[in-house]
């Protein structure tokens, strides 16, 4: 089942196509306005809610959608419960729109730390925005890149030394190295044989795929 959480970041417009493409949509708290703004109304919306006025509330309420509400003073973001409760619905592949953008970096960062939160090791997760896509990959393990010919993919160690990374099909191939925290060895390759791919044999990275659209944000 797919799974679409809308956070209260800025999506893009297209990103539109992929909410309405959603088995189930999650708004976390204020993502409820975008959605609102592009028509689309949300299964449920998960948070605290002190982005939605009460008119907001009763109105989403009205029309069928069904409303988690948290404390404000809570262990978790509004966007990391409203992926659990993606998860606990049945959900196998979760795509976050709404992860970036917006006057609060750290909320940005900590949807990121998402990918490679333990607890969530195995699910199909995903940040999109536009032609952005960022997904992470934890050794041992091997990743399909779904970016194409002449564009961009980045590779960023999360948690510690990236080792034993192989790509394929990319134009700075990457055989059996180890890719150091910190460092940004692993920034802008370019496919050049699609479709491309990357494996890691311990550690973690973060994947960003950034289509040809995006490509003057390089």
């Amino acid at each position: 089942m797919l799974a679409v959480v809308v956070a209260d970041g800025e999506p893009a417009p297209e990103d539109a196509e992929v909410a309405r493409d959603a088995d189930l949509l999650v708004a976390a708290d204020g993502g409820a306005r975008w959605l609102e703004s592009v028509g689309v109304r949300p299964h449920l919306v998960v948070g605290d809610l002190d982005s939605l006025d009460d008119r907001q509330v009763e109105g989403l309420t009205a029309s069928g959608t069904r409303v988690s509400r948290h404390r404000a003073e809570k262990d978790a973001s509004d966007t990391e419960l409203a992926v659990a409760e993606a998860i606990a619905a049945g959900a196998d592949r979760i795509v976050l729109l709404g992860a970036f953008g917006g006057s609060r970096l750290d909320h940005e960062l900590a949807n990121v730390m998402l990918l490679v939160d333990p607890a969530l090791a195995g699910l199909d997760l995903g940040l999109r925005r536009g032609a952005t896509l960022v997904r992470s990959i934890s050794g041992p393990g091997s990743l399909a890149i779904e970016a194409g010919m002449g564009e961009t993919v980045t590779l960023l160690p999360a948690g510690g030394d990236a080792v034993g990374v192989i790509t394929r099909g990319l134009t700075y191939a990457l055989d059996e190295e180890t890719l150091v925290m910190g460092r940004s060895r692993g920034l802008s390759n370019v496919v050049i044989e699609p479709p491309a791919s990357v494996s890691i044999r311990a550690g973690s990275m973060l994947v960003i795929e950034i289509g040809n659209r995006m490509e003057g944000a390089r």
